[in-house]
């Protein structure tokens, strides 16, 4: 261990450093109850929507064929299958990034031809290094989820379902299990699941039993859809963002336990190195005092 000075200027070093990791600690914690609240205000939303395309199936179980089609003729050699990335567009976040991208690149190594679509520029980068082809780069910052954004890229990519460039589309994004724990999962959105296609308010099933599609079901099955599509990738958006500031949380902490164990220790060692420089200064007045008695 070096001198006392050196240590001293090792611990003045990762006090500053503390700084940082608990300012970006309160940041994330900041962040990460305002998504969390966000993203619960327009839960109503999205489930009154996915009330009125369960009706609308319920009044007319022909409407929006084209949306549940699962193209059973193509094989699965040729099926073209699109994936939609999000990652952060900043790292200290642990193994976020790292597992959302190794997920993706499990799916992707599938047989079948693939599009990639991805949102964050750590995402972007890292395909861009390993020349993967992006199909469409959503040049959205991930760390402010609007609905605009959502209901933009869930266009794109229902237009490119209806045309059929694409056959299946997935969303590949981090799930927030609980606050210690969250996971990279891949869920499908496109073709429609009608079994996931139900009442979430089985009071309202009354109701609508005079409802009235202008100006026919199929139309407003259509014009529902995007929406309905918009709502979970909006949902996956949060979800992503709040795991993102619930592992940077995390990260933090540990990185600010781990200065506070380093300081600990740097203390005892500063004690014991200015001890041993007190005791040398003593020992070299006492030496002086006795060498000067001799002369």
């Amino acid at each position: 261990m070096g001198n006392a000075r050196e240590i001293q200027g090792r611990m003045r070093s990762i006090k500053d450093t503390m700084k940082i990791t608990n300012a970006m600690y309160m940041v994330s914690s900041s962040k990460l109850q305002k998504a969390r609240r966000t993203l619960k205000n327009t839960e109503p939303y999205f489930e009154m929507i996915q009330d009125s395309l369960a009706k609308i199936l319920d009044k007319a179980p022909e409407a929006g064929n084209v949306y549940f089609d699962k193209r059973k003729e193509k094989d699965a050699s040729v099926r073209t299958a699109g994936y939609l990335v999000i990652t952060a567009d900043k790292g200290l976040a642990g193994a976020y990034n790292h597992n959302v991208i190794k997920l993706a690149e499990s799916k992707m190594a599938e047989d079948g031809p693939d599009m990639l679509f991805v949102v964050g520029q750590l995402g972007r980068h890292y395909f861009e290094k390993k020349d993967i082809p992006v199909d469409i780069h959503f040049r959205y910052t991930a760390q402010n989820p609007t609905m605009n954004r959502a209901r933009h890229i869930a266009r794109r990519l229902v237009n490119l379902f209806e045309e059929e460039e694409l056959d299946d589309l997935y969303v590949i994004y981090t799930k927030v299990v609980n606050s210690m724990n969250f996971e990279a999962v891949c869920k499908k959105i496109l073709p429609l699941n009608e079994d996931k296609i139900e009442f979430q308010d089985t009071e309202l099933v009354d109701k609508y039993d005079e409802a009235v599609f202008v100006p026919d079901a199929e139309t407003v099955f259509k014009h529902i859809v995007p929406d309905y599509v918009t709502g979970f990738i909006f949902g996956a958006l949060v979800e992503s963002f709040c795991a993102e500031h619930n592992a940077r949380m995390m990260a933090m902490q540990s990185a600010t336990d781990s200065a506070n164990q380093m300081l600990r220790e740097l203390s005892i060692a500063y004690n014991r190195a200015r001890q041993a420089a007190i005791t040398q200064e003593i020992t070299e007045v006492v030496s002086g005092s006795k060498a000067n008695k001799k002369d």
